[in-house]
């Protein structure tokens, strides 16, 4: 089904209000989905919106709780988010974070007890936007195994690095410090398509190609004890910084009635502070790394439409009919 960004934005509004978001949550879980999805990464824009509407309905996600922002120093910011989504905090807190990081160069943002952050490159891609240099980082509910391990002690925790370019799109890179993304795995399962050696293990701890196993078992992290290690400075920072849930202590995302209660820790720099030319220079460079065949992340065509598998959308449509299923934990 082809959708304007218009009409798309009103269906998922109106579904997370039926689902007991309040205007706010509303507001911006539409936002985020949108951008997600014009960003070219539909696992984590419509598909995903039926992880928070499941989740909503579920009290997973306190759906009318406002966040609480308060500043720790003056070029830092806290968000308390009560069980919330992460979006919505950053959304209170953005236009602060903007104004700090241009008065000291440097900003930091932590947000503490959210529901998972959806697309992270939804928060570098806003600084870039702004003309600031975004690193964010975040946890998640354990689903991913390390070392000699055979249960899950990591989240996928991924990490969005973004930085404005003179005359063009942001440089955007997110990417999970797992082998993929848990939203692969699972769309894998629906469709009963293998996965890629070296992505997961089953229950046993045996390496698996068979995606449903893998849902019984846990991801790997990419690049084996260097991709764990990432993940476990991600940990550090997002978890132990702001005092949110470990991952090993966080309920699951779609499943229960308890909030994840991860973390989120976001660094925002002004460039031209320090190099006038930056954005400029960064363009050039870009141009120059592309004409060796290199791949530069963030570059999207403009799109007016959005196109929604029919059974997404009438997934979607069932929440705001007051009919929506529950999806089974993983």
């Amino acid at each position: 089904m082809r959708m304007t960004i218009d009409g798309a934005h009103e269906m998922a509004r109106h579904a997370v209000l039926a689902a007991g978001g309040s205007d706010a949550v509303a507001a911006a879980l539409a936002d985020a989905t949108i951008a997600a999805e014009v960003s070219g990464r539909p696992s984590v824009g419509f598909a995903h919106l039926l992880d928070y509407l499941d989740s909503l309905a579920a009290g997973r996600i306190a759906g009318s709780v406002t966040p609480e922002v308060s500043f720790p120093t003056s070029a830092s910011i806290r968000i308390e988010a009560g069980g919330g989504i992460a979006q919505l905090g950053f959304d209170l807190a953005f236009a602060e974070l903007q104004a700090r990081a241009g008065l000291y160069g440097l900003a930091l943002l932590i947000q503490a007890n959210s529901y998972t952050v959806g697309e992270l490159g939804y928060y570098t891609r806003r600084l870039a936007e702004a003309g600031l240099i975004g690193l964010a980082l975040a946890n998640g509910p354990a689903l991913v195994a390390a070392g000699k391990s055979q249960e899950a002690v990591y989240g996928t925790n991924p990490l969005s690095f973004a930085a404005p370019v003179a005359g063009g799109q942001p440089l955007v890179i997110d990417q999970a410090t797992s082998a993929t993304a848990f939203v692969n795995i699972r769309q894998a399962a629906a469709t009963g398509e293998a996965i890629p050696p070296g992505w997961a293990v089953d229950a046993s701890g045996q390496p698996t190609t068979d995606p449903r196993a893998a849902l019984t078992g846990a991801l790997l992290a990419f690049g084996g004890e260097r991709g764990a290690n990432i993940a476990l400075i991600v940990e550090t920072l997002a978890a132990g910084m702001t005092g949110a849930n470990w991952s090993l202590d966080a309920p699951s995302f779609a499943g229960g009635s308890q909030s994840p209660g991860v973390g989120l820790l976001v660094v925002a720099l002004k460039p031209e502070l320090f190099a006038p030319d930056f954005s400029a220079r960064l363009a050039a460079h870009l141009e120059r790394l592309a004409g060796k065949g290199v791949h530069i992340p963030g570059q999207r065509p403009a799109r007016q439409e959005i196109e929604l598998p029919d059974a997404l959308v009438e997934a979607i449509a069932r929440y705001s009919l007051g009919r929506g299923q529950r999806r089974a934990t993983p």
